[in-house]
C-alpha cells in the first residue's frame, strides 16, 4: 500500500522556521521525482519545489527561492522541506507528491497534507 505521510506543520510567527517531512512507503522512493505543493484557502494548488530522484537537482517557485530548501534521504525514504523566513502568505496546506516512472508507465501519489499557519 502506497503511503505518503506529511508531518511537521503547525503555527509559527512571521520570520520563523518549520521543517516538513514526508515519509514514503509502498513504492520505489529512490526512483521517484518528489515535489512539495501547497494550497491556500480559496486558491489553486501550486508547486513549491521539486527534487530529482538522486537529489542532485532541485528547483523552486520564485516565491520561495532563497527561503525554502527541499531535500531527501533515500535511505530513510523521506522527503523534507526546510522553510525559513516564513511569511503570512506561506499559510497553506502543504502536500507531498511522488512521480515514479516504471516500465514506461507513470505513477503519481499524493500525501494527505499538513497545515502550515504563519501568524502573529
Amino acid at each position: 500500500q502506497v503511503q505518503l505521510v506529511e508531518s511537521g506543520g503547525g503555527l509559527v510567527q512571521p520570520g520563523g522556521s518549520l521543517r516538513l517531512s514526508c515519509a514514503a512507503s509502498g513504492f520505489s522512493f529512490s526512483n521517484s521525482v518528489m515535489k512539495w505543493y501547497r494550497q491556500a484557502p480559496g486558491k489553486e494548488r501550486e508547486l513549491v519545489a521539486t527534487i530529482t530522484n538522486t537529489g542532485a537537482s532541485t528547483t523552486y517557485a520564485d516565491f520561495v527561492k532563497g527561503r525554502f530548501t527541499i531535500s531527501r534521504d533515500n535511505a530513510k525514504n523521506t522527503l523534507y522541506l526546510q522553510m525559513n523566513s516564513l511569511k503570512p502568505e506561506d499559510t497553506a496546506v502543504y502536500y507531498c507528491y511522488a512521480n515514479q516512472r516504471w516500465l514506461g508507465r507513470v505513477f503519481e501519489y499524493w500525501g494527505q497534507g499538513t497545515q502550515v499557519t504563519v501568524s502573529s
